[in-house]
């Protein structure tokens, strides 16, 4: 999957499921270019939020409503995820 692609995904997904004012994805793949872990077609994304709903609740709790709406791109396109929400 092309980075492009993934991020209209990730972010009509997480607009689709939470009310968010605003929302910024960035590629941080480079992050990982050299790991041992880093495989081809997975990709490392930073995800910047404004929402209050996600507000209302814990982090732990506002992470794991993002992981489960891309429960699908974590398992195929996604090495791993900077989520900051304000």
């Amino acid at each position: 999957m092309d980075i492009n692609d993934l991020i209209a995904i990730v972010k009509k997904k997480l607009q689709n499921k939470i009310n968010i004012e605003d929302i910024q994805i960035e590629d941080k793949s480079f992050l990982h270019k050299n790991h041992t872990g880093n495989q081809e077609g997975k990709f490392h994304l930073k995800i910047s939020l404004i929402s209050s709903e996600l507000k209302t609740m814990t982090k732990i709790e506002s992470n794991k409503k993002i992981y489960k709406i891309l429960d699908k791109e974590m398992k195929e396109s996604i090495h791993s995820i900077q989520i900051f929400i304000s």
